[in-house]
Parts: C-alpha cells; structure tokens; sequence
C-alpha cells in the first residue's frame, strides 16, 4: 500500500494531517510519498519533523515536485510524479491511496478502504471526507456544498455497477494500481481541473468495457476530516468559482439551464409564498409553502450530519441564490480567461 499526497504550501496542516497517515492502524506494508509541489513555506522540513516525532521516518518519503509541464493541472503533475515513484518500489503497491494533505484520518480509515476494496472486488474507493464547518460562512454554506454535490452525483447511482454516473471525492480515493494503468494512468486526464470525478468516470468506463460493470463505491465520512478553513465568504467563493463552470463543461447553454433549474427547484417556492402573500391568493400560498417545506425536508438530513439545526434548511432559497452568483462569476472568470486560479496559479481556457 501507497500513500501519496500532493502538497503545496501546506506546513501548517502537516502535523496532523501527515501524523493521522503515519499513524494509521493498518496490518500491512505502508509507505508515504509526500509530493513538495514548490512550496516556499517549508513543507517539506515539517512534513520530515512529522515523521521524526513519530519515529515514523523510514515510511515517509518526500519528493521535490518537478516544473509544472505545458497542460498539466497542478495537483494531477504532482499526483503523477507520486505514482511513477511507488510504480518503482519493490514489489510495486496494489494500492494507490490519493489524498490531499489538508485531510486528518481517523486511525482506521485506510484499514476499512481496502477491507471494502477487496470485499467487493472494486477498483476505485473514495470518501468525500467532512469539511471543517466551524465558522459564519462554513455553517451556513459547506453542508449546502456537499448537498449540491450528492444532488449531482447521487451516491447510490454511483455505486450502481450497472449505473453509468460516476465521481469520487479528491480528498481521499483509494485505488487499484492496475485499474490506473488500464486507463494510461493519470496522463489520460492530464488536464482536468475537476481530478476527482473525471478519474472515477474513466475508471469506471474502463471498467464497463472490462469487466462488463462498474466497480466504484463513493460514501460520506464522518470521521475523516478536512482541515482546510473557510473563514469568509470569500474563500468560500473562491473555491465554489474555480470549478463551477468548468463543471458544465464551459457551456452557455448548459449554464443557463442549470441557473434556470435552480431558480424553478430552489427560488420559485419561496417566491410563489411571498407573492401568495401579497396578493392574498391562498392557492398560490399552500403551493410555495409546500415546495418550501419539501425542499427543507430535503436538505436537513446533511444539516444534521454537520450537526447544525434543520432549521437551518429555510435559508435554503437565500444560500442558492449565492452558489448561482458564484457559479456566474465562475464562468465570468473563465471568459476572462482566469479560470481554475488555485494556489498561485491560474489555468486559463484554452
């Protein structure tokens, strides 16, 4: 087993992040690859004194990324660079575990990933991992993320063998070294911002031309966890605007069907109320009270997961109204040109 982490400028996460790898309660051979995409933080001297303090160093190997080449998406060069090294140990790893170097795992995270991996013969295993929910704008704003996001991709499609949707959880996503190979490795999505999902799709479309099914599993940790902060808006804004358009695969017309989707599903109920109000029509009242009570029912279940009120899920239309503005600025941004801005770089439309 493999464990490779991209990290760029990440030395203050490293204790803990890197300490929960390092620390994991698992049976078998388990070597650490730490990626240093170019950071000029010291990464890599806290990532080594992780490893010392634990007594942990002959697992860990760190590794200087290389120039980022032409057409490469940061994260999947340096994702790349960690393969080719694990491809050279040996024996070569069975497994690849990717994961960012922001995420914290419980102790016996990896141990339950392969146990289900090989129970279920599957090639790919991810975790959309709990994210840090503890500021103004994280409460109100991250578990609608992960809603939005099941509302996409819905697990139990996902996990369907016979079921072509597919997407995975970048933070943490286990997977068969020679499931990577069938599809050319990660050269074969070189340039996808969106790593994640575009992985698990090939994966599984390999795996439907192999194999005759699809063999992913996706679900939802509570106890690994992402310790990147969000601690306003805009960095909440930010992250949502990276990719948004870039997930409707940079098309107008997919843009505007999508706005006008969220502004029926999620909007028109609170308006058909409020107008209902106004004009004192009771028909029109129950109709946007009830659209409004099913949509909070709805959305509840993943504000209890986040453990916030249900409450909460009111806000609801107001909170959609901020990832619609989000997701036209995403595409604003990548008209202009400054589309996929992360970490000091910028991927523009090509």
């Amino acid at each position: 087993m493999c464990v490779v982490i991209p990290a760029r400028n990440e030395a203050a996460v490293l204790p803990r992040s890197l300490g929960s790898v390092l620390s994991q309660s698992y049976g078998g051979r388990l070597q650490v690859i730490l990626i240093d995409d170019q950071s000029d933080d010291g990464t890599a001297a806290a990532a080594r004194r992780t490893a010392e303090d634990l007594g942990r160093s002959e697992q860990l190997e760190i590794c200087a990324g290389s120039p980022l080449p032409l057409g490469w998406s940061g994260k999947l060069w340096a994702m790349a660079q960690g393969v080719r090294r694990a491809e050279a140990y040996h024996p070569a790893p069975h497994y690849i575990l990717f994961t960012d170097a922001d995420i914290a795992h419980e102790p016996g995270n990896l141990a339950r990933l392969v146990a289900r991996a090989e129970a279920d013969q599957l090639s790919l295993v991810s975790l959309m991992v709990r994210l840090r929910c503890a500021s103004f704008w994280e409460r109100w704003l991250i578990p609608a993320f992960v809603f939005f996001f099941q509302k996409l991709y819905p697990f139990r499609w996902v996990n369907q063998p016979s079921n072509a949707t597919a997407a995975a959880a970048g933070g943490c996503i286990l997977i068969r070294r020679d499931a990577l190979e069938r599809i050319g490795g990660l050269a074969a999505i070189h340039r996808a911002l969106i790593d994640d999902c575009t992985l698990a799709q090939a994966i599984k479309s390999n795996d439907r031309e192999v194999f005759g099914e699809g063999r992913l599993w996706l679900g939802l940790s509570d106890g690994t966890r992402s310790l990147r902060p969000y601690p306003d808006l805009d960095s909440i804004w930010t992250m949502v605007a990276r990719t948004a358009f870039t997930q409707l695969d940079h098309s107008p017309w997919r843009l505007l069907g999508t706005l006008v989707g969220m502004e029926l599903i999620y909007l028109m109920p609170s308006l058909a109320l409020g107008s209902g109000l106004l004009l004192r029509e009771p028909v029109l009242m129950v109709m946007g009270l009830v659209g409004w009570g099913l949509m909070a029912f709805a959305y509840a279940p993943m504000l209890r997961f986040y453990r916030l009120s249900p409450l909460r899920a009111f806000a609801l239309p107001a909170i959609v109204l901020l990832y619609t503005l989000m997701t036209i600025d995403s595409a604003f941004r990548h008209w202009r040109g400054r589309g996929g801005a992360w970490k000091g770089r910028t991927y523009a439309s090509g």
